[in-house]
C-alpha cells in the first residue's frame, strides 16, 4: 500500500465512511473472541499447581498490560507520523487512544494487585514492572492533561505529541524490567527464543483474550476518532460562524 492511498483512506470523510462499514464487523469479532476467550480461560485451562485458581486473573491482567503498552506505543506513532508527516488524522488517533489506554493501564494495576495479594502477600509493591507501569499511566494522565487545559487544537497536539514521544522511552523499561532487574515478577514465558513456556491449555485461552483485547481496543478507538472528528467538524462550524458575525 503506497502514502497516496494511506492518504486518501486519513481524509476524514474517506475515514468516516470506512470505518461506519468496519465497525460491525469488529464488534461481531470482539464478542466472539471474547466469549471463546473467557470459556477457555474459565473452565478449560486447568488451576496451577502452586496458585490455584487465581491464576485465571492472568487472563485479563496479562493482556490488559500489553494493550496498555500497545496503546502508548500506537500513540507515539501517532504523534510521529502528525509531526513529521501532517498525517491529518494522526493527532486525533493519538488523542482517542489515550483515554482507552489509560483504562487498560490502571486494569493492569488493579488485576495485577488482585494476583499480587495471594502471591506476595502484598496489594502493592515497589517492583521495577510495577513502577513503570504506574509511570505509564502518569503518562497517559498527563497527555490526556494536556489536551483538556490547551483549546487550541494544533497547540495541544503539539504539546501532546512531544510529551508521547519522550514517554514512550518507558516502554522497553516495562518489556525488559524483569530481564535488567531483580524483580518479583516472572521472565517473559510467550515471546521467548525457544518457544513458549506456558502449557497449551493456558496459551490459547490467554492468546484469545490478547486478540480479544485488541478488538476491543480497535472498536474503541474507531469510536472514540469518529467522534473526535464530529467534534472538530461542529467547533470549524462555530468558528466559521463568530468569523463571519466579526
Amino acid at each position: 500500500m503506497n502514502g497516496s492511498v494511506i492518504f486518501k483512506y486519513a481524509n476524514p470523510t474517506q475515514f468516516m465512511s470506512l470505518s461506519k462499514a468496519m465497525l460491525p464487523w469488529l464488534l461481531v469479532l470482539t464478542v466472539a473472541s471474547f466469549g471463546i476467550g473467557l470459556y477457555g480461560g474459565l473452565w478449560v485451562a486447568p488451576p496451577d499447581y502452586q496458585q490455584g485458581e487465581t491464576v485465571r486473573i492472568m487472563f485479563v491482567h496479562v493482556p490488559a498490560s500489553w494493550m496498555a503498552m500497545a496503546a502508548y506505543s500506537f500513540m507515539a506513532l501517532a504523534s510521529l507520523v502528525g509531526m513529521v508527516w501532517k498525517h491529518p488524522l494522526a493527532d486525533v488517533a493519538a488523542k482517542s487512544a489515550a483515554p482507552i489506554g489509560a483504562c487498560f493501564t490502571f486494569l493492569a494495576l488493579v488485576t495485577g494487585s488482585l494476583w499480587g495479594k495471594p502471591m506476595w502477600g502484598a496489594w502493592w509493591v515497589w517492583d521495577a514492572r510495577l513502577t513503570s507501569m504506574l509511570v505509564l499511566f502518569f503518562l497517559y494522565l498527563g497527555y490526556i492533561a494536556i489536551w483538556q487545559t490547551i483549546e487550541e487544537p494544533i497547540k495541544a497536539g503539539r504539546v501532546a505529541a512531544i510529551l508521547a514521544m519522550v514517554g514512550f522511552v518507558n516502554i522497553p523499561i516495562i518489556k525488559f524490567s524483569v530481564d535488567w532487574w531483580n524483580t518479583l515478577h516472572q521472565p517473559a514465558s510467550i515471546l521467548r527464543a525457544d518457544g513458549p513456556a506456558i502449557y497449551i491449555s493456558i496459551l490459547w485461552p490467554l492468546l484469545v483474550m490478547i486478540l480479544s483485547f485488541t478488538l476491543l481496543f480497535s472498536v474503541l478507538l474507531l469510536v472514540a476518532m469518529r467522534s473526535e472528528v464530529i467534534r472538530r467538524r461542529i467547533r470549524s462550524i462555530r468558528m466559521a460562524k463568530i468569523e463571519g458575525f466579526g
